[in-house]
């Protein structure tokens, strides 16, 4: 039963991670068309940035649980490398549980008095007025909770499996 849930969060997560990966066309495609739109066609480009700002926001909330799960992020690891695969396998896990997971739970629970009005509001680019910078402030809570998400996938995971 447990196997199940673990699997299916880390479907989920998996899922979640492969739609966000296609997010940097469109932030390419819109950063290059900035240009053209204000120079050429003198509408629109403020609105390309916009809507590049906000999918950027999501791909980088992304972005770091993917670096996770491929482990392909930044290490401090010159020491630990040396250490046997289990040592190395549960310091890990302590960091996972006495790093990362407090750290999305705190980054959750004190981004909540941005987040929550900013949502509720459908808050606009200052700016612009353009919609969807509340999309921006929430990317806050899609990386505190992929984070949770992968930690409990990790922390799940018999020692050796990762």
């Amino acid at each position: 039963m447990i196997a199940r849930l673990i699997g299916g969060l880390d479907r989920l997560v998996a899922a979640i991670l492969g739609f966000g990966q296609w997010l940097l066309l469109p932030v390419v495609a819109l950063l290059f068309l900035q240009w053209p739109l204000r120079d050429v066609v003198q509408h629109f480009s403020r609105e390309a940035n916009d809507l590049g700002q906000w999918l950027f926001a999501l791909y980088v909330a992304m972005a770091f649980t993917a670096a996770t799960r491929a482990h392909t992020h930044l290490a401090a690891d010159a020491l630990a490398r040396h250490y046997p695969a289990r040592a190395r396998e549960w310091l890990w896990r302590l960091g996972v549980l006495l790093g990362l997971m407090p750290w999305a739970l705190f980054v959750a629970i004190a981004g909540a008095k941005l987040v929550i009005p900013s949502v509720l509001a459908r808050e606009a680019f200052a700016d612009t007025y353009n919609p969807g910078y509340f999309i921006i402030k929430f990317s806050l809570w899609v990386i505190a909770g992929l984070i949770l998400l992968q930690g409990i996938v990790d922390l799940a995971r018999r020692p050796g499996s990762r």
